[in-house]
């Protein structure tokens, strides 16, 4: 198994560690509804060093991220980041992804972990295409650099000790690099996150990562800062209705029907893979689409369990699921057929020998998170 450049902390403080992605990755610290509870009300400090990174530069960097994209990148400008998938030449994803843009000619494609290798060998495949310079126009850096999320409505104030520049002034989902941020030489720094519960993510290399470590914990400790495992990062994008590769969305998923549509723009210039495959759903409507839904009677529903209507017809099929550590009710989303997507239709997860009530509901699921501390 891989490590990070943070997993000698993690086992020193000891955590509860697995195999995720081919990396040795804390699940649990102090236990997953303390460390999601921290992260909602006050700060959460994830290792999120597996996620893989793409620098690409040059002449064609805006006309290859264009193509190989989703999204309209001509609506970024310099410091703005964008959330945008990879179609593939199936009607599917190769995965979500986020794209950051430094100046007209510098990107960066930030990947999920899983997809590391599939992402590459897809990018470099369309990069040589176009004629880019593989290693050089389009780089993987994915194992030079770690990357901490500091996550929750305390996070920027205690992330602005570390640095002269104004940070907790930045609008969601934009980014800049950093000189001299807590003593390291540079650093990327971005308002960005899967929780939903505001605060940044930050890029370094991983020669910096325990200087980074130890002042991100020193700069986060009068608000109640704590580690956070894989286990609550899980439950907390769920309780926003993020989309998990593998769960939600993957291979054979048209983003139309995931509902990113948002994420998918059909605009000029953008001529995406199979475009006209996915422009023909938006237009002519989808036999199924993700949903959330909150259980009404007591359960908790989990990966690939069926969806019933009320006549017992199967209807769907959960994709991701948990019992909320906020709401205190099981959660979930899930694939429904046409006719079950209005909001307060009830629908029945198949749990066990019982088909327990739910209900259809808008995201984000949890609606209640605090506002980020200035």
């Amino acid at each position: 198994m891989k490590t990070t450049a943070f997993t000698k902390f993690h086992i020193a403080l000891g955590a509860k560690m697995a195999e995720f992605a081919g990396y040795n990755m804390p699940i649990e610290f102090t236990g997953i509804n303390d460390e999601h509870v921290a992260c909602r009300e006050k700060i959460g400090l994830f290792d999120v060093s597996h996620m893989g990174e793409f620098w690409v530069k040059g002449d064609k960097a805006f006309d290859f991220i264009q193509k190989v994209t989703s999204n309209n990148v001509a609506e970024l400008f310099d410091g703005k980041v964008q959330y945008s998938c990879f179609p593939n030449d199936k009607g599917g994803i190769v995965d979500d992804l986020l794209v950051y843009r430094f100046d007209a000619k510098n990107y960066l494609l930030v990947v999920n972990a899983a997809n590391i290798d599939k992402d590459w060998a897809w990018c470099s495949k369309i990069a040589a295409e176009m004629g880019m310079k593989i290693g050089n126009e389009i780089e993987n850096i994915s194992d030079n650099l770690c990357q901490l999320a500091v996550q929750g409505p305390y996070a920027l104030k205690a992330m602005q000790k570390l640095t002269t520049e104004n940070i907790i002034d930045m609008e969601y989902y934009t980014c800049k690099q950093i000189k001299n941020f807590a003593g390291i030489d540079e650093i990327i720094f971005s308002t960005t996150g899967y929780t939903g519960a505001g605060g940044c993510e930050i890029y370094a290399y991983n020669k910096d990562a325990e200087k980074l470590y130890s002042a991100v914990l020193e700069a986060g400790k009068e608000f109640g800062i704590q580690n956070v495992g894989l286990g609550a990062r899980d439950t907390l994008r769920l309780e926003m209705a993020f989309c998990l590769y593998g769960n939600d969305i993957n291979d054979e998923t048209s983003p139309i029907e995931a509902g990113l549509g948002w994420i998918t723009k059909f605009v000029d210039g953008n001529n995406f893979t199979k475009r006209n495959y996915h422009e023909n759903l938006k237009i002519n409507g989808t036999d199924k689409k993700l949903i959330s839904f909150v259980m009404i009677d007591r359960g908790i529903p989990r990966h690939e369990y069926l969806i019933y209507d009320n006549s017992g017809n199967e209807i769907g099929i959960v994709t991701s699921g948990t019992m909320s550590p906020m709401m205190k009710v099981g959660i979930g989303m899930a694939y429904l057929k046409k006719g079950f997507w209005k909001e307060g239709t009830e629908i029945f997860i198949g749990i066990r020998d019982k088909k327990l009530k739910a209900q259809v509901v808008k995201s984000p699921i949890f609606k209640g998170q605090k506002p980020i501390v200035k």
